[in-house]
């Protein structure tokens, strides 16, 4: 089954035009086009490769328990 999604495209007009035209001249719809297109560019993409891990770093323990305003105002008043 295959399930179709109605959605808006922003084009620049002289991008449509030439797709209009496309699809005349080839007697597609511009849907179809477009759709060919897409799935064309998103085939033709190169697989994404094992990323390296991202770095972790280890800052310490908690300053202050959020949960306790006045310890908050403690250390924020430390800072100022």
């Amino acid at each position: 089954m295959v399930i179709r999604m109605k959605t808006t495209l922003v084009l620049a007009d002289r991008v449509v035009e030439r797709l209009k035209q496309e699809a005349a001249r080839s007697n597609q719809t511009m849907s179809e086009l477009v759709e060919a297109a897409l799935r064309r560019w998103l085939d033709d993409r190169p697989a994404i490769k094992n990323l390296p891990k991202l770095p972790v770093f280890r800052g310490g323990g908690y300053l202050v328990d959020v949960s306790d305003r006045e310890a908050l105002y403690t250390v924020m008043e430390k800072d100022a």
